[in-house]
């Protein structure tokens, strides 16, 4: 269809493209910056850029959280005159930097709470430079711009040219940048500044994949490790494929340990496949099947015992999954997804004063798969738990979910055959007006809908 509208707007000719196009600037400026950015000259663009970011120093406003969108949009728009206008690599770098050197004018102006401003920084500007510093012949320069923007850092934006460091620059030329960045850290008194330096010792040793080097500079940051810096210096290892010293820093982690324990099985999954071990794998992948049932786990984990035990292995979770007393809506959407609805059924049937309307998304689903497979009593009475959490936190702008909800189970109640040790409907219709009678904004509506 883009390539349909393209043409016939092709079709239409320069002219009347023209037009269209300065009628559009009267009316946007975004579109009319446009416009002159795409008729200027090369040098008028630089031009264009140099103004704007001298009018971004000078300038006294404020634009609020519902302006940043806007703002961002604008200096996109600012980098675009500079990717327009200049071509000579160490001038493109240089310019960019002085973007770069704006940035407390820039988020001081601004409430960036949404993040759009930092955006602009972290993908626009630094896809910029790594496009100019990649084409310049003189590395040593782009490396000593690098260092001395990065010197100053109050936003915590410019370590970004740091982090970008191997995607434009060679390994002998990051070592000597490292080499500066130690004696700074030596010489550094302040001990945020000297963390400063030896952050940006971590990064440019993981882009050059040196973990023995990241590993001494953690240490002599951190000092005592905790687990999260454990999986960052095996994350290293690994990534530099060191896989038995990644291994051995993940087991210096107590195993009873929480923090971050995503990461590190993840890791640990990785290690386990290079290192071929199917059995150790195979338990990690129950551990993690055990303790979160999806079809994904349990993907994962047959794709390694072998698809030929999903029975079985089913077969067993599920009488596990019924032999627990606590509700896990998790295991309820499990059972679902491989067709076990009747067990699914009475799960949630012997579990269901512990259903939680608050729980919105996750039960919903759940309310309406019971429903499409005509289990209504089941239905029934997450329709209740959702309607109750409404009614009791009062939220009045959820009401018309409220009477939806209402209104279901008014028609499930006549193909219930068997409300079993639960209240018929009409008594717990009842209930209800009783303990939100006075809500007249949600039975007023309800009334009139019916």
């Amino acid at each position: 269809m883009g390539s349909n509208r393209k043409q016939k707007l092709i079709a239409l000719g320069a002219d009347a493209l023209a037009d269209v196009l300065l009628e559009i600037s009267v009316h946007s400026e975004q579109a009319d910056d446009l416009i002159e950015q795409l008729i200027a000259t090369p040098k008028e663009n630089v031009q264009r850029f140099k103004k704007k970011l001298s009018g971004l120093k000078r300038s006294r406003r404020f634009i609020d959280w519902r302006g940043a969108s806007s703002f961002a949009r604008e200096l996109e728009m600012l980098l675009q005159d500079l990717k327009a206008g200049v071509d000579d690599p160490l001038s493109g770098v240089e310019l960019v930097v002085a973007f770069y050197e704006a940035d407390t004018i820039i988020f001081e102006m601004c409430d960036d709470s949404s993040g759009n401003i930092g955006d602009v920084f972290r993908y626009d500007a630094k896809e910029l430079f790594v496009d100019y510093a990649s084409r310049c012949n003189n590395k040593e320069k782009i490396a000593d711009i690098i260092l001395k923007v990065n010197q100053k850092d109050s936003y915590g934006i410019r370590d970004i040219l740091i982090d970008c460091a191997g995607e434009c620059l060679p390994e002998e030329v990051i070592r000597t940048m490292i080499d500066t960045l130690q004696k700074w850290a030596d010489k550094e008194k302040d001990e945020y500044g000297k963390r400063h330096h030896l952050r940006s010792i971590e990064s440019l040793a993981r882009q050059i994949k040196d973990a023995n080097l990241f590993e001494k500079t953690r240490i002599a940051s951190w000092g005592r490790l905790s687990a999260a810096a454990l999986i960052d210096i095996a994350r290293v290892y690994l990534e530099s494929d060191d896989v038995e010293m990644a291994h051995s820093w993940l087991k210096k982690i107590p195993e009873e340990e929480s923090f971050q324990a995503y990461e590190r099985d993840k890791l640990l999954l990785e290690i386990y496949q290079k290192q071929g071990d199917s059995e150790k794998l195979a338990e990690l992948l129950y551990q993690k099947f055990r303790s979160y049932h999806s079809t994904d786990t349990l993907q994962a984990l047959l794709d390694v015992i072998g698809h030929d035990k999903r029975d079985e292995v089913i077969a067993d979770e599920v009488v596990q999954i019924l032999k627990t007393d606590r509700l896990r809506e998790s295991d309820a959407e499990f059972m679902i997804e491989i067709g076990k609805i009747d067990e699914a059924e009475a799960y949630l049937l012997k579990r269901a004063d512990q259903l939680d309307g608050n729980h919105y998304s996750s039960l919903l689903s759940l309310t309406e798969a019971m429903e499409s497979e005509n289990r209504y009593l089941a239905a029934s009475l997450m329709y209740r738990s959702l309607l109750l959490s409404i009614l009791e936190r009062g939220y009045t702008k959820a009401y018309p979910h409220g009477i939806r909800y209402l209104k279901k189970l008014d028609k499930l109640a006549v193909t219930v055959s068997e409300w079993k040790e639960f209240n018929h409907h009409e008594a717990f219709k009842e209930q209800i007006i009783q303990a939100h009678g006075r809500k007249r904004s949600f039975w007023s509506k309800y009334e009139v809908k019916r």
